[in-house]
C-alpha cells in the first residue's frame, strides 16, 4: 500500500495469526510504501500536531516508529504502564487515560502557533519548539497538510487546476511535484482511483 507523508504520529494494534501486535508510529515526511500483512486486524488512532509521548522524543519517531513490548490480545505496555488494547469504539476512551496518566503531553505554545495566534517569544523559539514538539518544521507540516488536501479534492473528482487555485500552488507542474514528493500519485492517477491502494484517510483521528 502506498503510504502518504504525514505529519502526526500515531498507535496501532494489529492482530494476525491469533497474535497481537503494537507500534508507536511517527510522522512522515515522505510518501513511501507500508506492509499490509494478509489476514491482519488493525486498529490506529492519530494524535494532534504538537502532542507527544512523555518518555519518547518525537524526533526519534519520523520516519519510523517503536514497537511496544509485552502486547497481547488484551493489553500492551507503554510508559512502563499496562494499559487495556482499544478497539475502534474504545480509542477514544484510551486517549483520554494516557492525558489523565501525563503519558500524552502537548505543548501549549505548538497548539496557539497551530490556531494562528503568535507568541510573545523570538520566532526561533517558536521554530525550536515546534521542532522538539512534531519532529518537523513548520514548513514542512504546510507543505505535508497542502498535498494532503489536494490529493483529497482530487481524489473526490476535482480538476488539477481548480486545486492549484485553492490550495496556493504556482501552477500544475508545481502540484505535480507537491504529489509525488507527499503523496506517491499523479493528479489523474488520484481523479481516476488509479495506482492500487493509498492510505489516505484514517478511520480514526483523536486529539487531545
Amino acid at each position: 500500500m502506498t503510504s502518504v507523508a504525514a505529519v502526526r504520529w500515531g498507535l496501532v494494534f494489529w492482530k494476525r495469526d491469533g497474535r497481537a501486535y503494537a507500534s508507536v508510529t511517527g510522522p512522515e515526511p515522505r510518501t513511501g510504501t507500508a506492509p499490509v500483512p494478509e489476514g491482519a486486524t488493525f486498529t490506529g488512532i492519530e494524535f494532534a500536531v504538537g502532542t507527544a509521548l512523555r518518555t519518547v522524543p518525537p524526533p526519534v519517531l519520523v520516519g519510523g516508529g517503536v514497537e511496544l513490548p509485552d502486547t497481547t490480545r488484551r493489553t500492551f505496555r507503554l510508559d512502563g504502564t499496562s494499559w487495556e488494547t482499544p478497539g475502534p469504539d474504545d480509542a477514544e476512551a484510551l486517549v483520554e487515560r494516557l492525558v489523565r496518566a501525563g503519558t500524552v503531553v502537548r505543548d501549549p505554545l505548538v497548539a496557539e502557533v497551530l490556531r494562528g495566534h503568535r507568541p510573545a517569544v523570538s520566532a526561533r523559539t517558536v521554530e525550536r519548539r515546534f521542532r522538539a514538539a512534531t519532529g518537523l518544521t513548520r514548513g514542512a507540516v504546510r507543505q505535508i497538510e497542502r498535498a494532503r488536501g489536494a490529493a483529497e479534492l482530487l481524489a473526490a473528482g476535482s480538476s488539477a487546476g481548480s486545486v492549484v487555485a485553492r490550495f496556493g500552488y504556482f501552477d500544475e507542474p508545481h502540484l505535480a511535484r507537491a504529489l509525488r514528493a507527499y503523496v506517491g500519485r499523479t493528479a489523474g492517477q488520484l481523479r481516476a482511483g488509479g495506482g492500487g491502494a493509498i492510505a489516505l484517510d484514517l478511520d480514526q483521528r483523536l486529539t487531545s
